[in-house]
């Protein structure tokens, strides 16, 4: 079983060496990017998660400003540690806690076209494709 942790000053050099492989290199902002952004976007909420006391990945969400919906803008897996289920137990934590909001329906996503991986996951976890997209990003959706 997994948990997640806020990122914290404690954990975030931990969340700074996390990996990804060669090949999804460029499909996803670095970590690094994403602390920055919750830094400037005080709306995002970012998360370690764990295995047990190893940290094995990064998510984060918000509410965004634009469009006042809920959105996962970041999920990573330590290379390390992929294909293990983490990422599919780690975005059924995250929804559960989303889906406590009962002022909205919705959770957003995006993903660069040819992350196969991010988008059968996403299918998986019941996203569907919207039809749009933001900087070259598909925009899939949960309703709930």
């Amino acid at each position: 079983m997994i948990k997640l942790e806020e990122v914290t000053k404690k954990n975030y050099l931990n969340c700074l060496s996390l990996k990804l492989s060669k090949e999804q290199q460029g499909l996803i902002a670095s970590n690094a990017f994403s602390l920055a952004q919750a830094k400037f976007h005080p709306e995002c909420s970012p998360y370690a998660i764990y295995k047990d006391s190893k940290m094995v990945g990064f998510l984060m969400h918000c509410i965004d400003e634009d469009d006042n919906n809920h959105w996962i803008w970041r999920l990573m897996i330590d290379t390390n540690h992929q294909g293990k289920g983490y990422a599919y137990q780690a975005m059924m934590m995250i929804i559960d806690k989303i889906k406590e909001d009962k002022t909205r329906d919705r959770i957003l996503i995006s993903f660069v076209p040819g992350n196969k991986a991010a988008e059968a996951l996403y299918k998986k976890l019941g996203f569907v494709h919207t039809g749009r997209y933001i900087d070259d990003e598909k925009i899939m959706q949960l309703k709930y």
